[in-house]
């Protein structure tokens, strides 16, 4: 009887201890910028921080945009669990008005696929009417 139990024992813990995964995290500081109210033509690029919280490399597959005016750069190489990362974003500034996209993030991460968002307004180009009348 006491063979069983501590075959029993010993079965249950080698079990246990080759069923854990190692699987690579994902977690970002923020996952949406806000640009706030920006002039036409104004510098576009943010950044994106996160952290391999993981037991695995992290690699990501693809980063896309909603749009064309939104152009996301994804790391070329795989990041070490426990270190950290960036993924550059460039929205195009000389599009006027209120603006909203999603970038998402595919990985081989617990969680597969986040969905990043930028926001803000570009501000009119001013008239050169206007800035002449002022001199």
């Amino acid at each position: 009887m006491k063979k069983i139990l501590l075959f029993t024992g010993l079965l249950f813990l080698v079990t246990n201890l080759f069923s854990q995964e190692k699987l690579a995290e994902i977690k970002f500081t923020e996952t949406i910028i806000d640009y706030g109210i920006i002039e036409n033509g104004e510098d576009g690029n943010r950044t994106f921080v996160f952290k391999n919280t993981g037991s695995s490399p992290l690699v990501f597959t693809r980063i896309f945009s909603s749009c064309g005016c939104t152009i996301p750069k994804k790391p070329e190489k795989p990041v070490m669990p426990g270190e950290s990362g960036e993924i550059q974003v460039s929205y195009d500034t000389k599009r006027t008005g209120i603006f909203q996209k999603a970038i998402t993030v595919r990985s081989n991460a617990k969680t597969a696929n986040v969905i990043l968002r930028i926001k803000g307004e570009v501000l009119p180009e001013p008239d050169e009417d206007e800035s002449t009348e002022d001199k």
